[in-house]
């Protein structure tokens, strides 16, 4: 029988024992076997007895803080996001309203939108002794007065902010003709609506009014507004007594600041100037990216204006926030800031510059407005 060696063997050139060989490979492939995992240590895909590297799910440490980190900054910001929704939700439900709709004749429709701005002299918010501290004086039982009476026009030009000085001399229907402030006490938001439009043929789309309460809590919710007084100015019926040159105010002083008029030569006419200068310096406070990350402020920001705010019904949020920021582009120098145009140094309003003005407010063309527009109401020279 001869020697036949498997293929591929050679240990029998060596004298290497049977024993020894191994076995040759059968053509059938083995069946297949499970590689079990090296001892203490889990198998594939699953958890062994003894602790995982990172914690129960086998993630590192540090991953799973940064993973942490980001859920709290995720819930951090969702809060905040509801913070800055339901402050304003909230105001909204302060706001007083009013039928400012003066019915009958009116101006018919007129491109753009027109608000008439109220500063009214109403003690709403305050009480007695604040109404002594501020030399506000008494209520007095009835409506009180108009301190400040704006029209502000937004639209496809410039938009436009017109001061109407508080003594100005125009026909009151059923009064006949005296001062444009006594419309307010006679017969509210109405007869003051119908006023402006008998006298300027512009129509008031929407009606907004701030009280003395509102003007000084916002202010001082803001930490001070910065006024620029020309002279040291000591007044006894507004209670301003402040000093040459650039400072922050108060509430009590912003106010008494806008209110001040026997001080100056050209009284009413210099009034409305610090008034539009207040409210620029409100404007540039309230937009200004730490109101609305410092959350105390933002709040109470948002309840000293709704607390002493009246509007129209027909005002609604968006038409409300519309009239804030083109009451803040107009004071930022992106509008026209203007006083109605005047005769002299009387509150008469010229006859010529006046009506051309109130004209192309009305037809939407503030672009073409140009020298008519002063900040004292007289002619550029």
């Amino acid at each position: 029988m001869s020697d036949q060696r498997p293929e591929g063997s050679y240990g029998w050139l060596y004298g290497e024992d049977d024993a020894n060989r191994q076995a040759p490979r059968s053509n059938a492939s083995a069946p297949p076997t499970s590689q079990l995992p090296p001892p203490n240590l889990p198998p594939p895909g699953g958890r062994g007895n003894g602790p995982a590297v990172g914690g129960g799910d086998g993630r590192p440490p540090k991953q799973k803080k940064r993973r942490t980190k980001r859920r709290v900054a995720g819930i951090l910001v969702l809060a905040w996001i509801v913070f800055l929704v339901a402050v304003p939700i909230w105001a909204w439900g302060k706001i007083a309203k009013v039928d400012a709709d003066p019915g009958g004749d009116r101006p018919a429709d007129q491109p753009g939108t027109t608000y008439l701005m109220v500063g009214s002299d109403s003690r709403r918010g305050l009480t007695k002794a604040e109404q002594k501290a501020l030399s506000t004086g008494g209520d007095g039982g009835g409506r009180g007065r108009t301190d400040t009476i704006m029209l502000l026009h937004t639209g496809s030009g410039p938009d436009v902010l017109m001061s109407i000085p508080r003594d100005s001399l125009v026909d009151i229907p059923g009064y006949g003709r005296t001062k444009i402030n006594a419309a307010y006490a006679y017969g509210g938001a109405k007869l003051l609506v119908k006023t402006i439009e008998n006298n300027t043929g512009i129509r008031v789309d929407d009606y907004v009014e701030v009280g003395f309460g509102g003007l000084v809590k916002v202010v001082d919710s803001l930490g001070g507004v910065e006024i620029c007084p020309k002279t040291d100015i000591k007044d006894k019926d507004s209670g301003l007594d402040v000093k040459k040159g650039c400072q922050n105010a108060d509430g009590a002083t912003a106010l008494a600041y806008s209110r001040n008029r026997h001080t100056y030569a050209t009284q009413d006419i210099q009034r409305v100037q610090s008034q539009r200068e207040v409210l620029g310096s409100i404007a540039g406070q309230a937009k200004s990216p730490w109101t609305v990350i410092n959350p105390l402020r933002y709040l109470n920001v948002a309840s000293g204006a709704s607390g002493s705010l009246t509007i129209g019904e027909n005002v609604g949020p968006l038409s409300l926030g519309k009239f804030a920021f083109a009451l803040s582009g107009s004071m930022s120098g992106k509008g026209l800031n203007c006083t109605v145009p005047l005769r002299d140094f009387a509150v008469t309003w010229d006859p010529e510059r006046a009506p051309r003005m109130f004209d192309l407010i009305a037809q939407d063309k503030t672009d073409e407005i140009g020298s008519l527009c002063t900040k004292d109401g007289l002619p550029k020279s």
